[in-house]
């Protein structure tokens, strides 16, 4: 009898369960609805209350529904907020949303990715939360070493050694400490670079016909590549002449007897001397050197090459080098020099190679562009053939970017020049380094 009486109260008490769940779960649901269609019409302020009923009720009820319309709406919030204090409210409720999808989403929530987020809109708004320069780094810095493989994010890793170079101007770090923080963030760029890249080139080879799965890929990785080109060039920027000659030579001098047998010192010091231009001075002639008799491999071997101009070296390089992605880098550096030493010819030779093996890095196209805007006055025989070198410049451009492809074709012949010169239609060929034709366009 007894058995029975607690069999019963078992079953109800299970029965309860279920009905509370399915409650529980009706009730997520319409709330979740009601908050998704008030986001969607951007009506954040009617929002919040179905946001706040979801974050505290049903965390877990629906990733994609709760965190990314909670994310839209902090940040329409954010836009529209008119106070100090309005503003904080919402950036301190924004950061607990991230902070609650990391707990409650925790295998789709890495760390280095929402901790960067959080860090990122800290430092937009650090006046108004008071935040210094040394703790923001050491937030950066905290992520990069719990969770460097999912620390992705452009805009982060260019904030990160922001902070670093401002705390060596304030003399809270050492040259070489900024120095070490400047090779680490260059090689996680080119880490996410390279990664990139070959994911896109496999979808480049699979040519036009890819799934919408697939072009969706494709544009992230662009977009992806895009931002990385974009914030490269402001790394470095930032490290400016905080690195010149002057100043790394005599610490590579006075750090040299203490870390030449340390192949990841030698190689970091090689590369930051040539990209400072210090390639004349004998301290890198002794460091390349020196890499070369404990490690040779196909940057030494470069290096020789740029030391002593012999092709030897540059073929040595290229046999070392299996990476398509590296080799094609070996290419481009190649290409540099010549652009730099007035060699278009070559230059433009080395830089299609190098578009060749990484199709990914089309900017090769914009320096064969400006190369060709560049030799506007001396190649050309007529004013109207020099400017037609415009339109050469653009096409090339195009390839990588229409902006930069429609400012050469702003400087091209126009219309009323084409039609007075009675060009509409003809071919122009162009000599000198081109060696290029040119179909003008035709005019009504």
């Amino acid at each position: 009898m007894k058995t029975n009486i607690t069999l019963l109260i078992a079953f109800l008490l299970f029965g309860f369960n279920i009905t509370f769940a399915q409650t529980s779960n009706e009730d997520c649901t319409n709330n979740m609805s009601l908050f998704a269609e008030t986001v969607k019409a951007k009506k954040y302020k009617e929002a919040l209350p179905y946001y706040r009923k979801a974050i505290k009720d049903c965390p877990k009820f629906n990733l994609s529904g709760l965190y990314k319309y909670g994310e839209d709406m902090f940040e329409g919030l954010l836009k529209a907020a008119t106070t100090d204090a309005k503003k904080v409210e919402n950036i301190n409720e924004l950061l607990m949303l991230w902070d609650s999808r990391m707990v409650n989403y925790a295998s789709k929530s890495p760390k280095g990715k929402f901790e960067a987020k959080k860090a990122e809109l800290r430092y937009e708004y650090k006046e108004l939360l008071g935040l210094t320069d040394e703790q923001l780094y050491n937030e950066f810095d905290s992520i990069y070493k719990v969770d460097l493989e999912n620390f992705t994010s452009p805009k982060g890793l260019y904030i990160y050694f922001k902070m670093m170079v401002s705390l060596y101007d304030k003399g809270l770090k050492t040259p070489q400490q900024l120095f070490d923080k400047y090779d680490d963030i260059v090689d996680k760029i080119e880490k996410e670079v390279d990664e990139n890249s070959t994911k896109l080139n496999q979808l480049i080879a699979k040519g036009e016909k890819i799934s919408s799965k697939d072009e969706k890929y494709k544009r992230f990785y662009t977009q992806t590549l895009a931002a990385f080109d974009k914030i490269t060039p402001s790394v470095d920027q930032e490290l400016g002449d905080r690195a010149n000659c002057e100043v790394l030579i005599p610490i590579y001098q006075r750090d040299y007897e203490a870390n030449k047998s340390d192949g990841v010192w030698l190689q970091r010091a090689m590369n930051k001397l040539y990209a400072k231009g210090c390639k004349e001075d004998p301290m890198f002639v002794k460091i390349v050197k020196q890499k070369n008799t404990l490690e040779p491999n196909a940057d030494t071997a470069w290096y020789l090459y740029v030391i002593t101009g012999e092709q030897r070296y540059f073929d040595q390089s290229l046999s070392l080098q299996t990476d398509p992605l590296k080799k094609a880098k070996l290419y481009r550096k190649l290409a540099d020099e010549f652009k730099f030493k007035g060699s278009n010819s070559k230059a433009r030779e080395y830089y299609y190679k190098s578009m060749e093996l990484n199709p990914a890095d089309a900017s090769g196209y914009l320096q064969v562009a400006s190369m060709y805007a560049g030799s506007v006055k001396r190649c050309g025989n007529t004013n109207f053939e020099k400017r037609a070198i415009y339109w050469l410049a653009a096409n090339e451009a195009a390839k990588a970017s229409s902006d930069t492809a429609s400012k050469y074709r702003a400087l091209a012949p126009s219309k009323p020049d084409i039609f007075k010169e009675d060009m509409s239609g003809k071919t122009i060929k162009i000599g000198c380094w081109i060696q290029r034709s040119i179909t003008v366009p035709k005019i009504n």
